[in-house]
Parts: structure tokens; C-alpha cells; sequence
């Protein structure tokens, strides 16, 4: 858990006897925030994650976030430098210390270039689904599905490369439903802690008996694809008019033919966006294509993210 933490004066928190200065905000959720932090022992940023704990069940899951990051080293997943619990009265404040990014996600990238008019290239979106399909299949390996892949959960490094956070909606990949009450459940909760638009369908109506695999995120994986091709998820305008996603997912999605996508890319983006789960593939095969789909090594004329 970590050594006894204390704010202590001009700003400054001390986690795990190491003192970080209070720099900014960078953002907030429902439950939690997450602010800038310099490390005065190493002089770098990082980002701290505040999470409220009303009750047990959070610090609960607060410590399921943190010990889901601590299963993975993996350079395509976002690594946790330190946790630990604070105590604030009756309630308490779990706090997670990770690398900062500052390029920001996925989404800031794509959101960049649709101001100026353009989309990312076909071999900058190659590059980049190859390192999150690296990710996954680190998550998938352990017995794990990530559940909430959308493109603000993806940082990308100095380097370009994607990186995945946000663990806290990490469960077991294969989950046996086997009565209409652990049906029902499961559905509530993926409404709870699954992002409506890159929901898989599985997840709208959760069958009685029936089985709920990883490949609910090769799904998201799929809407993902899309907003890096086109600019925006599949099912974003969707919700945003008011319309049911949930009845949306249930029907093949129709891609745009663009020409700035090879036919390979569109079949593959296909591939991803099956709605029966059963007959999506895996990361593994889905991985083989990307190794065979990526563009020359960069410095052969050709343009880093």
C-alpha cells in the first residue's frame, strides 16, 4: 500500500517518502481527479490520481485498480510508480502515482488534426493499433479483459506509441452467464463501467446463459479503428442526438469508402465490428495481420505520429 502519505506545506505531498510539488489540475470524473505533480527527488511529472472512497467497496475497487496495474510491465500499458491510501476523517482518498504524458490521448491527436482538416495516415493508424493490439494481448494473456478501450483511455508517448490506461474496469475476460439474475447484474454494471458508444452489443442485453469473452474489446478495439479513420467513434453521433446505441449496435455497421483507406484496412476495421461475439476474431490472429499490414521502418520515407 505504501508508506504514510501527508500534504504537507507550499503544495507538496509526500508518497511513499518521496516529496511531489503540486504543478496544475489536469482533469476530473464523477469520483475522482487527477492533477500534475513534479517529483522534487527526480525532477519529472506525473500524474496523480485521486480517487473519492465514499465506502469499503471503493477502497475496494481503488485497490483492484492499483493491483491491476502491478500485473503488467509492458511498455503499451500504462505502469504504476506508486499507491497508497489517505485518510480524510471518515472518509478516505485512494491515490495513484503514474507517468505523465504530456501529448495527451489518442482522442487529443485525433481532435488536433480534424481542427486542421486532416486525419491521421494510414500508416500512422497501422503503427498505432499495432501497439494497442500489443496491450491487449498482454491484458487477454493474464486471463484479463480491459472493458472501457475508447481513444481518451490511450496515451501516446513522446515516441507516438499508444499507451493503455484507466485498468479500473479490468475483469475476468471470460465470464460464464449462467441465470438471468448474473445476466442482469453483468449488464448493469458494464452500463455502469463500460463507455456506451465502444460498448460491445453483447453487453446491451446480456443473454441468460451464455458466455461474455475478451472479445468485447477487440469490439472497442474496432470503434477505436474507426475514430482514427474518420474522425469520430462509429456510434459518438448516436448518443450525442439521443438515439439508442444500444439498438444501433445491433445492426452491421456501414463503413464509409474512403480513399485514403486500402481495402485491407477497411476489411480489417469490418472484421473487428462483427456484432455476433462468437464469430469476431482474437487478438492474436488480428495481431498476425497487423505485423504483415505495417509500413516500412520509420526513417524509409516515411512520417513518425
Amino acid at each position: 500500500m505504501g508508506h504514510a502519505l501527508c500534504v504537507c506545506s507550499r503544495g507538496t505531498v509526500i508518497i511513499d517518502n518521496k516529496r511531489y510539488l503540486f504543478i496544475q489540475k489536469l482533469g476530473e470524473g464523477g469520483f475522482s481527479y487527477v492533477d500534475l505533480v513534479e517529483g522534487l527527488h527526480d525532477g519529472h511529472f506525473y500524474a496523480l490520481k485521486r480517487i473519492l472512497c465514499h465506502e469499503q467497496q471503493d477502497r475496494e475497487e481503488a485497490q483492484r485498480e492499483a493491483d491491476m496495474h502491478r500485473l503488467f510491465h509492458h511498455p503499451n500499458i500504462l505502469r504504476l510508480v506508486a499507491y497508497c491510501l489517505r485518510e480524510r476523517g471518515a472518509k478516505h482518498e485512494a491515490w495513484l502515482l503514474l507517468p505523465f504524458f504530456k501529448r495527451g490521448t489518442l482522442w487529443n491527436e485525433i481532435e488536433r488534426l480534424k481542427d486542421q482538416g486532416n486525419f491521421l495516415t494510414e500508416d500512422q493508424i497501422l503503427r498505432l493499433l499495432l501497439g494497442i493490439c500489443r496491450g491487449l494481448e498482454a491484458i487477454h494473456a493474464k486471463g484479463y479483459a480491459h472493458r472501457d478501450l475508447k481513444p481518451t483511455n490511450i496515451l501516446l508517448s513522446d515516441e507516438g506509441q499508444p499507451v493503455l490506461m484507466d485498468l479500473g474496469s479490468m475483469n475476468q475476460a471470460c465470464i460464464q452467464v449462467e441465470s438471468s439474475r448474473q445476466a442482469l447484474a453483468l449488464q448493469d454494471w458494464a452500463a455502469q463501467r463500460c463507455t456506451i458508444s465502444y460498448r460491445a452489443p453483447e453487453l446491451f442485453s446480456v443473454q441468460s446463459h451464455c458466455v461474455i469473452d475478451e472479445r468485447t474489446d477487440v469490439w472497442s478495439l474496432g470503434c477505436v479503428l474507426y475514430a482514427m479513420m474518420f474522425g469520430e467513434g462509429p456510434y459518438d453521433m448516436v448518443f450525442q442526438k439521443g438515439d439508442s446505441v444500444a439498438l444501433a449496435v445491433q445492426n452491421k455497421l456501414c463503413i464509409p469508402q474512403s480513399p485514403r483507406h486500402s481495402s485491407a484496412m477497411l476489411q480489417l476495421l469490418d472484421s473487428m465490428m462483427t456484432v455476433e461475439p462468437q464469430q469476431r476474431p482474437h487478438i492474436p490472429p488480428l495481431l498476425s495481420q497487423l505485423e504483415a499490414m505495417q509500413p516500412p521502418a520509420l526513417g524509409q520515407h516515411t512520417t513518425q505520429i
